[in-house]
């Protein structure tokens, strides 16, 4: 197995990425393609690897996707960026995954033309990893479509429902659908749809769940649009620090406060572990031909050795196949309890050569 990790990607790069990439060598033995300007990234990995003993290697770009590059425009000018080359290699077959800690939406657009969207999926999503009072949980999409219809909400729920059950190790993980309310007919007309055919599937659909139950762990998956994960995340990060900041000035603020940090310290760090998303390293791209990570722009190198370690994840558990027998299998049982209105939707999802079929 071969992960291609965008060596140019993130705040960090190239130094995070490769120094990532020794670490994820040196402790899976995982074999590592570094692409990347190779003069640069050749550098950097022979001052960490000076007897070249690790399974790494150095494909050359002549271009790089900077972090405020337009997606749009990248697709068009930069077709030798590390980004493309190293999605190149894995469509080819040459590698089994992709990570990238680079521009999220240049990603995002890469990976939907050059893998393309699995058959039954409209469009991927990004998903996360949660901390909860009773363990982890998953919440997408947390970015990669503003606004969605009700058959891609329905997709991103069977989509979490297999990353819940193969990664997360979930038995028959509980998907939830984030709404304004608990009952059933809370939320925008599109909610509603979805809450319909999610409800109509064979996996384990607990319904409505409202903001605040999102960290208490009641639900292993939390399907959303884009736009609302995000802001989502971005809110969470933002109380994370807070809480960090205000631990940190309390704690030093006179030697009693300083002497209960130092008895604390082990569940401190305990508790920091759990909230830092170093530990996940980065963020499944699930629903394209293919297993993609999107690390944190300011990953360090220990976020991109567990990226790389979680796509190796991605592709022994082989979660792309699993998602998509599970989209095809959903579909059809929504459309034996529905009737005509399934139809339509699985001619939406697979193509207008499902009536024949």
């Amino acid at each position: 197995m071969k992960i291609v990790v965008d060596a140019m990607g993130g705040d960090h790069s190239p130094e995070a990425a490769v120094e990532g990439a020794v670490l994820a060598a040196t402790e899976y033995n995982t074999q590592i393609i570094l692409t990347g300007l190779s003069d640069t990234v050749q550098a950097v990995l022979d001052r960490l690897d000076p007897d070249h003993k690790l399974p790494i290697t150095v494909v050359h770009a002549d271009e790089v996707v900077e972090m405020h590059d337009v997606p749009g425009k990248v697709l068009r000018s930069k077709r030798k960026s590390s980004m493309k080359i190293g999605l190149d290699l894995l469509k080819e077959g040459t590698a089994s995954a992709f990570v990238s800690a680079g521009n999220t939406g240049a990603v995002l657009a890469y990976s939907t033309v050059i893998l393309r969207p699995l058959k039954g999926v409209d469009r991927p999503a990004i998903t996360i990893q949660l901390p909860t009072l009773k363990g982890n949980a998953i919440l997408l999409d947390a970015g990669a479509n503003v606004d969605c219809k009700s058959n891609q909400l329905f997709q991103f729920g069977i989509m979490g429902h297999v990353f819940a059950e193969y990664i997360l190790e979930k038995e028959n993980p509980r998907v939830g659908l984030l709404s304004i309310g608990e009952e059933d007919g809370k939320g925008n007309e599109i909610v509603k749809e979805a809450f319909q055919m999610l409800k109509s599937s064979h996996i384990n659909f607990i319904g409505n769940i409202e903001g605040k139950e999102v960290y208490r762990g009641n639900a292993d998956v939390i399907v959303c649009d884009g736009f609302t994960g995000n802001v989502a995340l971005k809110i969470s990060e933002s109380l994370a620090e807070m809480i960090g900041a205000n631990l940190k000035r309390m704690f030093q603020s006179n030697w009693a406060s300083k002497l209960g940090y130092l008895l604390l310290k082990p569940q401190l760090d305990e508790f920091k572990k759990k909230v830092d998303y170093s530990e996940t390293g980065g963020a499944p791209l699930l629903g394209v031909n293919g297993g993609v990570i999107i690390a944190h722009g300011s990953s360090s190198p220990k976020a991109m050795k567990n990226a790389i370690q979680r796509a190796c994840e991605l592709s022994e558990k082989k979660i792309t196949e699993h998602i998509r027998e599970d989209i095809e299998t959903n579909l059809m049982d929504v459309e034996a309890s529905k009737g005509t209105i399934w139809n339509q939707l699985k001619s939406i999802a697979f193509g207008a050569d499902s009536e024949a079929k």
